[in-house]
């Protein structure tokens, strides 16, 4: 098992940031590729951006390629997800996800291969 806990969600206007933090309680977190997905009401649930375990090589999706950057601290057991210019089209709830992969610059898309999960951030974006 791989506890994972976000914060940092809330109410921010439109054009505002915000910040996501996923903490994980593991001694084994550099063995994770991490990924940030978000679903809004009524919609599934979609990869947002997504981070190897070197954290060298990193994943958006098209929607917040530019305005999104996905990070991570090994040493911290955390990754991090800086929004800015956030529209209202971002407002969801925040997942962050982990997946055990074998290849150390390795970045995972499918959200089939995380097999573990948090309980998600709500995000509010007012226009």
């Amino acid at each position: 098992q791989v506890p994972l806990v976000e914060s940092g969600g809330g109410l921010v206007q439109a054009g505002g940031s915000l910040r996501l933090s996923c903490a994980a309680s593991v001694r084994t977190f550099s063995y994770y590729a991490m990924g940030w997905f978000r679903q809004a009401p009524g919609k599934e649930r979609d990869l947002v951006a997504a981070i190897s375990r070197s954290g060298g090589n990193t994943y958006y999706s098209d929607s917040v390629k530019g305005r999104f950057t996905i990070s991570r601290d090994n040493g911290k057991n955390t990754v991090y997800l800086q929004m800015k210019n956030l529209k209202a089209e971002d407002t969801a709830v925040y997942y962050c996800a982990a997946d055990p992969a074998p290849l150390f610059f390795m970045v995972v898309t499918d959200h089939r291969q995380y097999d573990y999960w948090g309980q998600g951030t709500q995000v509010t974006v007012s226009s």
